[in-house]
């Protein structure tokens, strides 16, 4: 287990680092920020002492261990646009990002495996039928379509929620969170539906199409055989090696939740990171830039090693085969 675990994390460091790398080429390649922050007609004697004070006078690889050294300790920079430090403004921003996502994730999971579930033991029911057509949709529709329809349904028609914004926060210390409010709270609906109707469905067809499989095996047979219920064949065999190659998809979809919320922050006008992430790109907020790429690398490391070690809990014949193979 401990020789895995390290493995993994020696897989995140390298990713880590690539990312990093990726992120550094931004500065070097995506604009000046000197001119940038100094204008077209600023001295020479300007631009060199602001080059000097960048470190942008240093050899490349110099450079590129500086800038490892300062993204450890979460500094990256001042922001291009604004003239505040980049970690200042992803601190203000992450909660609303991962607020949105948690919530979407949760949506995602909570009811997408149970539907799944219910199609694959239900799979010739007429309300089978009408939710994996329904799931169609939600996989063929654009997230910026999807959350314009739900704009124009629920805001501007019938008036019931919010279309943009954040609503009422609360702060608990550099935290702020919206689930505290009412206002927070109708303002969370429509942007964690419309993020998670994707992964729902996903999810949906991801499980039913596993629980099938599952179904047709030898020892789900020799469980029936037994003479074990319905509810303990499909819930206490089957659905639990369902959840196996589940876990996997499922993971990575919520950090692709957190990674493509910026369409959906963009949509509806949600202050977090993608929004943020979007207008840094109109005025190439270079350290804005680098900040996010790294942050969502991150993110998606975190969450693979998440997954990998719950995936070798899940599945005993993972251990078994690590086992053999040390002896």
């Amino acid at each position: 287990m401990l020789a895995f675990v390290l493995r993994r994390l020696l897989q995140a460091i390298v990713v880590m680092l690539v990312v990093a790398f990726v992120a550094f080429l931004l500065f070097q390649y995506v604009g000046d920020p000197v001119t940038q922050m100094l204008g077209q007609d600023a001295t020479p004697e300007d631009r060199a002492r602001l080059r000097a004070d960048l470190g942008l006078d240093q050899p490349f690889f110099m450079q590129f261990a500086t800038f490892v050294g300062n993204a450890i300790q979460g500094d990256f920079g001042i922001s291009l646009r604004q003239g505040r430090a980049v970690s200042t403004l992803i601190e203000e921003r992450l909660p609303a990002t991962l607020e949105l996502s948690l919530v979407a994730g949760l949506i995602a999971i909570l009811v997408g495996i149970p539907m799944g579930v219910y199609t694959a033991l239900r799979r010739d029911s007429w309300f089978s039928q009408f939710l994996l057509a329904a799931s169609l949709v939600g996989v063929s529709l654009p997230t910026f379509l999807i959350g314009i329809l739900l704009i124009l349904v629920f805001a501007v028609q019938l008036g019931w929620l919010p279309s943009y914004g954040r609503g009422e926060t609360t702060a608990l210390g550099w935290w702020s969170t919206g689930l505290l409010s009412p206002t927070g709270w109708k303002h969370l609906i429509l942007p964690s539906i419309t993020l998670s109707l994707f992964q729902l469905t996903l999810i949906m067809r991801l499980v039913r199409s596993e629980m099938l499989e599952v179904l047709r095996t030898d020892y789900i047979k020799f469980a029936r055989a037994r003479g074990l219920t319905d509810r303990a064949v499909h819930f206490g065999h089957a659905l639990k090696n369902t959840l196996v190659p589940v876990i996997t998809i499922t993971g990575l979809q919520l950090g692709g939740i957190i990674a493509f919320a910026i369409v959906t922050e963009t949509v509806f006008q949600w202050p977090g990171m993608g929004l943020l992430f979007i207008q840094s790109v109109q005025f190439a907020d270079i350290p804005v830039m680098a900040a996010y790429l790294c942050l969502i690398a991150l993110v998606f490391v975190i969450i693979n090693l998440i997954v990998d070690l719950l995936y070798f809990a899940v599945d005993p014949r993972l251990r078994i085969d690590r086992a053999a193979a040390a002896h």
